[in-house]
């Protein structure tokens, strides 16, 4: 493929995506329960499913975010009574967090909420061409994780 031509395909693949993202934000915090942000249920998602405490600097990492953002998302859930946040027993400088249960309530909640939007797009594309684009979507995160 041409240069160019390479270029002008970046560029719509890079806008199309960044169009979405805005798109379904806007979408999902319309029905997420009140005062949770998509920040606060990907975070109670994550530690929902991962079923493991993590610390705030691990949290940071997985989510490509810096300490400072996580430390306030991290406040935010604690306030809310969301996650539950010790001292690490082993090294008193860290802490470890942990989903509540008002937070796995919470994230379920919000899983109600999303799902019937999220399928009924996967629906009207069509399971095929979704599971189609989902390698590709992969295979840009894995390339915009290396570049980290």
């Amino acid at each position: 493929m041409h240069e160019s031509a390479t270029s002008s395909l970046a560029v719509a693949l890079f806008g199309e995506i960044l169009i979405s993202d805005q798109m379904i934000r806007s979408r999902l915090n319309r029905v997420l329960p009140k005062g949770m942000e998509i920040s606060h249920f990907t975070l109670l998602n994550h530690l929902a499913r991962s079923g493991e405490e993590r610390s705030p600097a691990q949290l940071a990492k997985s989510f490509h975010v810096t300490r400072g953002a996580m430390t306030n998302t991290l406040s935010k859930l604690e306030w809310a009574g969301y996650v539950h946040i010790r001292p690490d027993w082993d090294d008193a400088r860290r802490k470890m967090v942990s989903i509540s249960p008002a937070g796995r309530a919470a994230r379920d909640a919000a899983v109600a909420a999303i799902t019937p939007i999220i399928s009924e797009m996967v629906t009207e594309l069509g399971e095929d061409r979704v599971r189609g684009a989902l390698p590709v979507l992969r295979g840009l995160r894995a390339k915009l994780e290396e570049a980290e």
